[in-house]
């Protein structure tokens, strides 16, 4: 978990944070960032908001809690193919855009275009800590061979990332299953390389 999100005092009781999470991104789906409150999230979960506000310091904070806790913080684990690590990746994107998050995601967006902190803290994190182990798996697919140096890493994150964001905010079509094999697939090939793990031997 992020250190500016890390929860501080009693210790985690997971039901709790569960119950949470659904509340705050049912709030996000039907109301929106101005909707959600941690009076009417309390509520929600019956439970007292001190109990809360022990947990999370204000609202903003309790949004990235729930959006990191649906997308988890480092998504690419090293499996030791450049191309298993990415898929990994994108799952977690999937799973969590074919969900609740994927409704709440236009409205956060539009939210974060007008609150300047809430925008800090969700690139800080939620964006940050993904990208950052998703860049970690390119440069062991480098150091592998597996994929050439000196590519703009970035933007190919971008082009791995953003069918998932495209589709959950526009949803002109549907986030299945059977994306997160080509869009691994595309984008390798984009990088002109293989998109088939290369043997040992």
């Amino acid at each position: 978990m992020h250190s500016s999100i890390r929860n501080r005092g009693r210790p985690r009781d997971n039901r709790i944070d569960a119950d949470v999470v659904a509340a705050v991104l049912g709030a996000l789906r039907s109301k929106g960032y101005r909707g959600v409150t941690i009076e009417n999230i309390a509520r929600r979960v019956k439970r007292a908001r001190t109990s809360l506000y022990r947990r999370w310091p204000n609202k903003r904070h309790l949004v990235a809690f729930a959006i990191v806790h649906e997308l988890g913080v480092e998504p690419a684990p090293d499996t030791g193919s450049l191309r298993e690590d990415l898929k990994a990746a994108v799952e977690t994107l999937r799973k969590a855009f074919a969900g609740i998050l994927g409704s709440a995601l236009a409205g956060l967006a539009a939210d974060m275009a007008h609150d300047p902190e809430l925008a800090r803290l969700i690139r800080r994190a939620v964006l940050e800590p993904r990208r950052n182990s998703m860049r970690a798996a390119l440069k062991r697919g480098q150091a592998r061979g597996e994929i050439a140096h000196g590519l703009d890493d970035e933007l190919l994150l971008d082009v791995l990332t953003a069918p998932y964001y495209f589709r959950a905010l526009f949803a002109h079509a549907r986030i299945t299953p059977r994306m997160n094999d080509k869009i691994v697939d595309y984008t390798l090939r984009a990088a002109n390389v293989s998109a088939q793990p290369r043997s040992n031997t």
